[in-house]
């Protein structure tokens, strides 16, 4: 009597596992032209305002092009150490200096 309820505790078992390991059908991808303009369609135009404008020249999107040196030029580094990614070592105080916004004026 053990062995069967033993064998049917194994047989109940791994049918519920076979059942388990199903994956949902998979969605028909969009080709890669159709994703592109919908990307692009989805994407807001930047505002872009003349005292913020770049003196460098402009891709079509309105971000600065990077090719043109005076566009590389203008990204400066930050003030103080940076981290192993890129980003500054907030633990600086010439770092922190530096991310502070400029103060509110009351009025």
């Amino acid at each position: 009597m053990k062995k069967m309820i033993a064998l049917l505790i194994v047989l109940v078992g791994l049918s519920t596992a076979t059942m388990a390991q199903n994956k949902p059908a998979a969605k028909e991808a969009k080709p890669a032209k159709e994703a592109a303009k919908a990307t692009k369609a989805a994407k807001p135009a930047p505002a872009a305002t003349p005292a913020a404008a770049p003196a460098g020249k402009l891709k079509a999107d309105g971000t600065p092009d990077k090719r043109y040196k005076e566009n590389k030029d203008a990204a400066k580094p930050a003030a103080g150490p940076l981290k192993k990614d890129g980003t500054p070592d907030m633990r600086y105080k010439a770092n922190k200096d530096a991310a502070k916004p400029a103060p509110k004026k009351k009025g």
